[in-house]
């Protein structure tokens, strides 16, 4: 794999592979018309830090990062990024060392 795209609140996550393009839907956030949240760096970065320490599920996360503005996520595998992304161009960029497992 080497980016993984999430569409909020619709809960779809494009996988992009050197094998090619596969779409999971998941389970929608919202239904019917909604107002979007407003782009808030701070909360999406406190539900980053809480889901990091293992304090949250995946859904829960995903929820809070909604609450937070956030319509899109990209994480990039090869250049160890994730960019979260609000509606009118907000952008909160997170990088992630590299692991090497023994």
């Amino acid at each position: 794999m080497i980016r993984n795209v999430w569409s909020l609140p619709s809960g779809q996550s494009l996988f992009l592979t050197q094998d090619g393009p596969v779409v999971m839907q998941g389970e929608p956030l919202v239904t019917g018309a909604v107002d979007v949240p407003a782009f808030d760096q701070e909360a999406l970065i406190t539900a980053l830090r809480v889901d990091q320490a293992g304090e949250s599920t995946f859904p829960e996360f995903l929820g809070a990062a909604w609450r937070a503005g956030v319509v899109r996520y990209d994480v990039d595998l090869e250049a160890r990024t994730v960019a979260y992304q609000g509606c009118n161009g907000e952008q909160y960029i997170e990088a992630y060392p590299a692991v090497t497992v023994a």
